[in-house]
């Protein structure tokens, strides 16, 4: 994955900040909200992420994002995970 034309894709669509994050195996996120919109985008491993009582399991290429005050919990996979935030 290139991760700087990643970067320079959100950039694009307004996220004026961008960072990899990675997590171990099985690192557990609670609900949560965040203030601004989140586009995440998994570059190795897996999440899970429940919102709105809906959970959804995001692998390598896949991106999701979460709106403002959205409530949401995390949870990943056995090898960890390691993706690209976006913040606007």
């Amino acid at each position: 994955m290139d991760v700087r034309a990643l970067e320079s894709q959100l950039r694009s669509e307004g996220f004026s900040r961008t960072f990899v994050w990675q997590d171990g195996p099985h690192a557990f996120y609670p609900d949560h909200t965040h203030a601004g919109l989140t586009a995440h985008i998994v570059l190795d491993g897996e999440m899970a992420v429940t919102m709105n009582g809906a959970a959804q399991t995001y692998r390598v290429g896949d991106r999701f994002d979460v709106p403002a005050g959205a409530v949401h919990s995390a949870r990943m996979g056995p090898h960890g995970c390691r993706y690209l935030v976006g913040e606007k």
